[in-house]
C-alpha cells in the first residue's frame, strides 16, 4: 500500500513555505505590495518577487517584515531554512537587531570601511561586490542597506556618534564620481542634528582598537552592549566587564581624534582633493 500524503495546505519545501507565509501575512493584514513598500522603505517589487519565490531577500528586509507583521523571529527562521543556513546566524542577528531597535544612542568606530548607515548606494555596491556578491543578490543587498539608513533619518532617530579612522577616507572607490558623491553625503551627515562625526588621523598612532570595527548600543536603563567586527566575524558582547574594557579603549581613542569641526574640514579637504583630481 502506498503511503498516504499528508495535506496541510502549505508547502513542505522551505523556499516555497517562506513565500507562502509572506503572502498569507500580507493578505491577513490587508495591505497591498505597493503600500507595504511605502511603509517599509523598499521597492514594492522586491516583496512581490519574495512572495513568488523568485528571491529570498536579505536579512534586513526579513527583519523589517517580522517587525511590521509582529511575528518576532518567525520569518527570519523560515528565511534561514530557505537559505539553507544552519549556523547560529539567526539568533545572533535577531538579538543584535532587537537591541539596535531599542537603543537610545549608538557609538561607532570604523577601522577600514564606512558603516552601512553612512553609505551611498555606489559605495555600498562596491563594498558588497568586493565581498563576492553579484547580480540580483547584489542589487537586493544594496537596496536593503539603503533601507537601514532610515535609522538615522527618522524624526526620532537616536543620537549617533562615529569615529572614522583616516584610512577609511583614504581608500577611494574605483568610480571617482561615486567617491565624490560619498564624500559629499558624508559632509552633509556630519552637520545633521544628532550626529557627531570625528576623524582619527593616522598620526594618532597605535590604539586599543587598531583592527576592530565597533558599535556600542546604549539601552534604556543605562545598560550598554557592544558589537565588534573584523574581516572574518562579528560578535555581540553583553557581559559588563568586556564592554567596559571596550568603552575605555573607545574613550582613549576619542581623545586622539580630531574635533567634529576639524573632522568636517578634513572630509571637505579630501573631497576637494578628489574634485581636483577629476578636473586634471
Amino acid at each position: 500500500m502506498s503511503q498516504r500524503r499528508v495535506i496541510t495546505g502549505r508547502s513542505q519545501e522551505p523556499r516555497q513555505r517562506f513565500a507562502e507565509e509572506l503572502r498569507r501575512l500580507r493578505t491577513a493584514h490587508g495591505v497591498s505590495l505597493r503600500r507595504l513598500g511605502e511603509r517599509l522603505g523598499w521597492d514594492w517589487s522586491l516583496f512581490g518577487k519574495m512572495e513568488k519565490g523568485e528571491t529570498l531577500g536579505s536579512p534586513e528586509v526579513v527583519q523589517a517584515l517580522d517587525t511590521y507583521y509582529e511575528t518576532p523571529g518567525l520569518l527570519l527562521a523560515l528565511w534561514e531554512l530557505a537559505a539553507g543556513d544552519h549556523t547560529q546566524f539567526r539568533e545572533r542577528y535577531r538579538r543584535y537587531m532587537s537591541l539596535e531597535a531599542e537603543a537610545t544612542s549608538l557609538w561607532h568606530f570604523a577601522v577600514s570601511v564606512l558603516p552601512g548607515l553612512l553609505q551611498t548606494p555606489g559605495y555600498a555596491r562596491e563594498v558588497l561586490a568586493a565581498g563576492g556578491l553579484k547580480g540580483k543578490e547584489l542589487d537586493q543587498q544594496v537596496e536593503a542597506r539603503m533601507g537601514r539608513r532610515e535609522l538615522l533619518e527618522a524624526e526620532n532617530a537616536p543620537p549617533f556618534r562615529t569615529i572614522l579612522a583616516e584610512a577609511v577616507l583614504r581608500t577611494p572607490l574605483r568610480d571617482a564620481a561615486e567617491w565624490r558623491e560619498q564624500l559629499e553625503h558624508l559632509s552633509k551627515i556630519a552637520q545633521r542634528p544628532g550626529v557627531t562625526m570625528q576623524v582619527l588621523p593616522q598620526s594618532a598612532g597605535m590604539h586599543g582598537l587598531d583592527s576592530t570595527a565597533l558599535m556600542f548600543l546604549r539601552l534604556s536603563g543605562g545598560r550598554t552592549v557592544a558589537h565588534t567586527e573584523n574581516a572574518h566575524r562579528g560578535e555581540l558582547i553583553e557581559a559588563d566587564t568586556p564592554v567596559e574594557r571596550l568603552q575605555r579603549a573607545y574613550d582613549s581613542m576619542r581623545d586622539l581624534a580630531l574635533s567634529p569641526v576639524e573632522s568636517l574640514r578634513f572630509v571637505l579637504a579630501v573631497l576637494e582633493e578628489a574634485s581636483c583630481d577629476a578636473s586634471i
